[in-house]
């Protein structure tokens, strides 16, 4: 399966980035609790922003599987990322912030996908989920329009739906827990539909719970990337039966353990 954004469309997505979040139509604006995170406009959302209250500098105290692969995730918040220096403190894959809603795209999203490539790991997109503000295949199509596609590269993972609490509002953006379900099926079905892939799916228990009645409608398609910052990813939300990621801490930077040695990472991004 070819990507849906490749070559020149590449470059000319990437160099407009820049102009398309300063677009960003979205009013809405951050909660005090999302200020405190660092939230200050539409768009600064990130992987696991109301978790991010971690102090230890350290990996989990509990023993690490040895068929472990680490990496990180990045959004506009870290700016150019030293990818060099990631590779040398033991990173061999990242999941890149490419788009917020349909009003946002990373201004740095081409340093940080095309960089950490370069130096050697394999990367992927993910999208913050907005469900308030428009459709799953809305959302979908914008994400996969902006970087969030995927090629049989051996380098490419699938594109990632981080789906979790609002920084705008209603902790479940004002949706019912089956209008929530609803919603991420639109997504994936929408992503799949044009890449040949189930994207993963970024969230954690306490929100899944909440905003969709623990669904087990996505734990036998979709690999889950949980949040968890403890020594241990925990009870998983949804049924899944194993996590695929977990992202563990954010201190220094938001860090994340694939579930497998570098062959299943690699299966995973070959499909």
């Amino acid at each position: 399966m070819k990507s849906v954004l490749t070559g020149a469309a590449v470059t000319l997505g990437l160099l407009l980035a820049s102009i398309g979040s300063a677009q960003a139509s979205n009013t809405a604006q951050p909660t005090p609790e999302a200020k405190q995170h660092g939230i200050d406009r539409a768009g600064d959302a990130y992987a696991g922003w109301l978790q991010n209250t971690t102090t230890s500098t350290a990996a989990p105290a509990e023993m690490a599987p040895a068929a472990t692969v680490e990496g990180i995730d990045v959004s506009s918040h870290q700016g150019n990322v030293n990818w060099s220096a990631q590779w040398t403190a033991g990173k061999r894959f990242a999941y890149v912030k490419a788009t917020e809603g349909n009003y946002y795209i990373n201004p740095y999203f081409a340093q940080q996908y095309n960089g950490s490539y370069n130096v050697g790991m394999i990367r992927g997109a993910y999208h913050f989920a907005t469900p308030n503000d428009s459709s799953g295949a809305n959302q979908a199509n914008y994400f996969l329009s902006h970087g969030g596609g995927w090629s049989r590269d051996g380098k490419t993972l699938p594109g990632a739906l981080d789906i979790e609490y609002n920084p705008y509002g209603a902790t479940c953006y004002g949706l019912s827990q089956s209008a929530m379900v609803s919603w991420i099926r639109d997504f994936v079905n929408t992503y799949k539909a044009r890449t040949g892939r189930d994207p993963v799916i970024y969230t954690n228990l306490d929100w899944w719970t909440r905003c969709t009645g623990n669904s087990t409608a996505f734990n036998s398609t979709n690999p889950l990337w949980v949040a968890r910052y403890a020594s241990a990813p925990g009870t998983l939300p949804g049924g899944w039966p194993f996590h695929t990621i977990w992202q563990y801490s954010s201190t220094p930077i938001d860090q994340n353990r694939f579930n497998g040695d570098m062959s299943r990472l690699t299966a995973l991004a070959n499909g």
